[in-house]
């Protein structure tokens, strides 16, 4: 029998679901126990397949939008949030709905709402098309939130007024990429309103410093997550700018291209926010059949965050 060769895989921590995630994916399987199957869901619930399929199993049905859901079936907006028009459909058409957005991304609409109430124009850092994107620019009339995407696109900028406004930002962002980007804001337009307290989650934040702290130590880094997860392509982004040659996304064990990581004696693995820690026990197992396999634990912070589900639900 041909001896294995040894590595070390660090896993990185804080990985995985954060407390959003965890919250969204309960109210799920609380409305299919309130209100029986089907239980309709605009959009995926969080960007990730594992999951997704997990609760299309026990009765969930997942759909883009609201006019492919019937009337008479509860619905439930996912994680990322929707624009304003969305939950005002489903009271025009006396739907039962469950907005499971995540609390972080709500403060973030209610920071565009108090801004636009104050006269200013509000400036958006963000990925266009993606759905949290959307559901924030959408909590506002059209032409009120303007969308940059890289420095450069701050130059191009044309607001009302270069005297009235503030920015806000994705929630799962790069931390690095951003401070460059409100950098630039802040340089073209002196008097720009920023948040009070960072817009970039904690989970986020969290799980970019871990691969950073591990990146110097290892030869490959993996980060298993869905090519949607706008966290996780973020988690692969930060891996490679602090110096690790081989940083990619997998969904799950049988993607890793283990030619790639041939003759690599460490490699570090994490997980996006929308992604089960099944899927790292079956990415480590995938390893340990063929390496002598040395597991080692990189914390670089706790999370004790815990977010309530609706009153709705917790009567239930």
């Amino acid at each position: 029998m041909d001896k294995k060769p040894p590595l070390t895989l660090y896993l990185a921590a804080p990985r995985g679901f954060c407390a959003g995630v965890d919250r969204a994916i309960k109210i799920v399987e609380m409305a299919l126990q309130k209100w029986g199957a089907p239980v309709y869901v605009r959009h995926e619930i969080v960007h990730n397949k594992f999951v997704v399929d997990s609760l299309r199993e026990k009765g969930a049905v997942f759909v883009e939008e609201l006019d492919e859901c019937p009337d008479d079936r509860p619905v439930i907006f996912s994680a990322h949030g929707v624009p304003k028009s969305v939950p005002a459909e489903a009271r025009q058409r006396e739907m039962v709905f469950v907005d499971a957005t995540c609390p972080l991304v709500s403060k973030v609409h209610v920071e565009a709402e108090r801004h636009h109430a104050e006269g200013l124009q509000i400036i958006m850092i963000g990925h266009a098309g993606h759905p949290e994107v959307l559901g924030t620019m959408g909590q506002l009339p059209e032409g009120e939130v303007l969308l940059v995407e890289t420095v450069d696109d701050v130059a191009g900028l044309a607001p009302r007024d270069p005297q009235h406004l503030a920015f806000i930002t994705q929630t799962t962002l790069s931390v690095d990429d951003t401070a460059a980007i409100v950098a630039a804001l802040k340089a073209r337009f002196p008097s720009i309103i920023g948040p009070a307290k960072e817009d970039i989650c904690y989970a986020t934040t969290n799980r970019q410093a871990s691969v950073k702290a591990i990146a110097g130590q290892i030869d490959a880094l993996l980060v298993i997550g869905a090519p949607n997860s706008s966290n996780s392509r973020r988690l692969v982004e930060v891996g490679s700018a602090a110096g690790c040659a081989y940083s990619q996304l997998v969904m799950r064990a049988d993607q890793i291209d283990w030619r790639a990581i041939e003759g690599a004696r460490a490699v570090g693995v994490t997980a996006g926010a929308s992604a089960p820690e099944v899927l790292v026990d079956e990415v480590v197992a995938a390893f340990r059949e063929r390496y002598d396999l040395t597991v080692e634990m990189v914390e670089t912070a706790r999370e004790n965050v815990e977010f309530k589900v609706p009153r709705v639900l917790r009567e239930a």
